[in-house]
């Protein structure tokens, strides 16, 4: 990533000497040990071609320095990337979901666990009301959620691991910070060394032109 930043601020670099320096300065994120799961398991994702038509969510857990858990509802845009939300307070998540709809839209498919808040009758009625298809992976399988999976990873090892949240108010602030950080600064090599933001910029007009073809 660091690499991918410096080739977007104009700089002429070597990937091989950014990854040299780059060990040399001990800046190595510590990864989690995550549980390998068998070849035959996997189910890949085919990514949608456009935003909206599929979102990703999941909740992340953390606390405070005084002991509060921060529940984090985590939304992501398969197509895109993008973080759609990070919402670090405990809130109503069809009203959460209905607020979206006047800054992004709503999806045509929501992909989550079994978790009870994504399975309860207060979230089925809402997805059936507008339209909505809930797709829920298999227990024991978060490789069919892949997308969102890693994005909580992201979350967790550059945002949450790195801060020490005096309470909830801080948590917040810092949070979102992070969120438009990662859809507007940083570049993804999977999305061709551009940011969510840019590559959904750049999805949003060659839909455009497709269908301006028509």
């Amino acid at each position: 990533m660091i690499y991918l930043k410096l080739r977007q601020s104009g700089w002429v670099v070597n990937h091989k000497r950014v990854e040299r320096l780059y060990g040399l300065a001990g800046l190595q994120v510590r990864r989690r040990k995550r549980k390998k799961v068998p070849l035959r398991d996997r189910q890949p994702l085919v990514r949608p071609i456009a935003a909206n038509q599929v979102w990703s969510m999941d909740f992340v857990f953390d606390r405070t320095a005084e002991g509060r858990v921060i529940k984090c509802l985590t939304i992501v845009d398969d197509a895109t990337h993008e973080s759609i939300a990070i919402v670090a307070e405990r809130y109503p998540l069809t009203r959460l979901l209905d607020q979206l709809t006047s800054t992004r839209g709503l999806p045509q498919v929501i992909r989550t666990d079994n978790g009870k808040e994504f399975c309860g009758q207060a979230m089925l009625m809402w997805a059936q009301l507008r339209g909505i298809q809930l797709r829920h992976i298999e227990p024991g399988k978060p490789n069919q959620n892949a997308y969102i999976e890693s994005f909580n990873g992201r979350f967790r090892d550059e945002c949450l691991n790195e801060h020490w949240f005096t309470g909830l108010a801080l948590a917040w602030v810092l949070i979102e910070s992070w969120r438009r950080e990662y859809n507007e600064e940083r570049p993804k090599k999977s999305l061709g060394g551009l940011t969510p933001s840019a590559y959904a910029r750049q999805l949003a007009a060659k839909l455009a032109t497709l269908n301006s073809g028509l």
